[in-house]
């Protein structure tokens, strides 16, 4: 399931399974991967951000019911009695009218009451929010919670429906992004590659943004091997290999130099043989230098060998000045 789904999202992305390997002899062709517990880390660190926006979410239900109800309650106090209908007038009602009036009158008090206070817990919170007032964490989310109880209940009733379906709606993207974000998890470490030839490296990593360096062994001027608390906890570490020009920046947790990318650092992140790699690389770039400068398979040009000997080269020069010495007498007489 997992190899279906990876190849599908390989082939939505243009990206390749694979990098092809570096310019080299194809015999001498190492490919190394980052180590389990990287993966097993990046795991880690989804699981802990999908708890965290699950407790987000339950938080927010239990706020939102919350507001519901006080924001009903608010609103049953807010709405005025409605009058008893009352019998033809009597002698004997007109006797308890006087009783009717004060009900009537501690009712409209209690909720006069009511207003009042709620229009100061409004006025507060809106003081607090013009003056920039500094409140902790719990009198800010009170305050909060006052005024969106004032403001909702001023809204028409389906308002408070909209809220709930966007809750539901934030629920259902949760759910639907837990596969999405676990593959992505993965395939960041299945597809980092680290490639070495007895000419030259190549380093690919990324999904979304693919990014892949290749060095020749011509410009390496460095090799380091580097290890974070975290990364010796989990027997991990970094082979750094600098080329000329470059400076000596760091890298994030995903393998990325700090500041963007350095185009003269090749990164071998989070591996357990860090020390394998590295005399790799040294050796070879040790064979490398030793076979000269330019491309070790070029033909050399042949040096040209002196030419044969040939015999009797006395002969030929005592036949020589004996010509040149009879040439001088032949001018001296003319």
């Amino acid at each position: 399931m997992y190899q279906r789904l990876t190849e599908l999202l390989l082939h939505w992305l243009r990206v390749p399974p694979e990098p092809q390997a570096p310019h080299g002899d194809p015999a001498s062709l190492r490919v190394f991967r980052a180590g389990r517990n990287f993966l097993n880390l990046r795991l880690l660190k989804w699981g802990v951000a999908q708890v965290g926006a699950l407790a987000g979410i339950i938080f927010w239900f239990g706020v939102f019911s919350d507001l519901g109800d006080r924001v009903e309650e608010k609103r049953l106090q807010s709405t005025p009695p409605k009058p008893a209908a009352t019998a033809p007038a009597t002698p004997a009602a007109a006797q308890a009218a006087p009783g009717n009036n004060t009900v009537e009158r501690t009712v409209n008090s209690v909720v006069s009451g009511i207003k009042t206070q709620a229009e100061a817990a409004g006025r507060e919170f809106e003081q607090n929010r013009k003056s920039k007032k500094k409140l902790g964490p719990l009198q800010g989310f009170y305050a909060w919670r006052n005024g969106m109880v004032g403001f909702l209940s001023q809204l028409p009733k389906p308002a408070m429906l909209v809220i709930w379906l966007f809750e539901i709606v934030g629920l259902i993207v949760y759910v639907l992004q837990l596969p999405v974000t676990f593959l992505l998890a993965r395939m960041d470490y299945d597809l980092r590659w680290y490639m070495v030839t007895d000419r030259s490296l190549r380093i690919r990593h990324g999904i979304w943004k693919v990014n892949e360096s290749t060095m020749s062994f011509a410009n390496i001027q460095q090799v380091e091997v580097s290890q974070g608390p975290l990364q010796r906890l989990l027997g991990l570490s970094d082979v750094k290999v600098q080329s000329a020009g470059g400076g000596s920046g760091g890298s994030d947790s995903h393998g990325n130099p700090h500041g963007g990318e350095d185009m003269h650092l090749g990164l071998f992140h989070s591996v357990t043989n860090a020390n394998e790699i590295r005399d790799l690389i040294l050796e070879r770039l040790r064979r490398f230098r030793e076979s000269g400068l330019g491309d070790p398979d070029e033909k050399r040009t042949p040096v040209p060998s002196p030419l044969p000997t040939v015999s009797g080269d006395s002969d030929l020069l005592t036949a020589a000045k004996e010509l040149a010495a009879e040439a001088r007498a032949l001018r001296g007489v003319l």
